[in-house]
């Protein structure tokens, strides 16, 4: 919805988080019933700096550059400006993950605008019973084994593809991967390392492998996270 006459309305927290808020938000045209006038988005807010505490290790950061010094100082002094600052990365450096991995093909949600700290993207939803709800995390899924087996695959194509670009997500379990019907979805990628140029690059990834292997052989799945390790690093070099 582009329409300079489109109204954003609020429709309640989705999700609470130490450096980020997600809400549900429709962006509509009044009184237009027209198909394409209007859209339920997720609104990602990190938070204001009064509330704010980022425990994003600095691992995460190695290799990123600060344009302006002042603000580079601010942020390693941990000031008040430079809060607002790290806020204001986190959020740029997920909507450019978030973008360059739709450009990839992967399955993330479409974004679809960034403004300051807060980030607007797809809304990932499954019908039940009729009823359009929010995606569950894989880790509230309970699929059956060919479904299971179907998921691992869709994570480890994710992955290769990553790795295929040089990047890792950084962060990937369970709790940042959608169940969204018969089909996976990546999320919460603020995070996302460069493989080679970040020293904790590989250990990033295989800490990735551990925490998706681990979570699939809790459910009866036979995967080792070393052979998946192997697997993506022949993809990255």
């Amino acid at each position: 919805v582009t329409s300079q006459a489109a109204l954003d309305t609020e429709l309640g927290v989705l999700k609470t988080g130490k450096e980020a808020d997600a809400s549900l938000l429709e962006r509509a045209v009044p009184g237009s019933d027209a198909l394409g006038e209007s859209v339920v988005m997720v609104a990602k807010r990190y938070r204001g700096e009064e509330h704010r505490t980022f425990h994003r290790s600095a691992a995460y950061t190695e290799g990123r550059r600060t344009r302006n010094s002042r603000d580079a100082r601010a942020v390693a002094k941990k000031t008040g400006h430079g809060r607002a600052v790290a806020a204001g990365q986190w959020a740029w450096a997920e909507w450019q993950a978030l973008v360059r991995c739709h450009e990839l093909g992967l399955p993330v949600p479409y974004p679809g605008q960034i403004d300051g700290t807060e980030l607007l993207m797809e809304w990932i939803t499954v019908e039940r019973d009729g009823v359009v709800e929010t995606a569950p995390r894989l880790a509230q899924s309970r699929p059956d084994p060919a479904l299971l087996r179907s998921y691992f695959d869709q994570l480890r194509e994710v992955l290769a593809e990553l790795a295929r670009h040089g990047l890792v997500h950084g962060d990937l379990s369970a709790y940042n991967v959608l169940a969204a019907g018969e089909r996976i979805v990546v999320i919460d990628l603020p995070q996302v390392v460069d493989l080679v140029g970040n020293p904790a690059g590989p250990e990033f990834l295989l800490r990735d492998c551990t925490n998706v292997c681990s979570w699939f052989r809790s459910r009866g799945l036979e995967v080792d996270e070393h052979e998946l390790f192997g697997e993506l690093l022949a993809h990255a070099f």
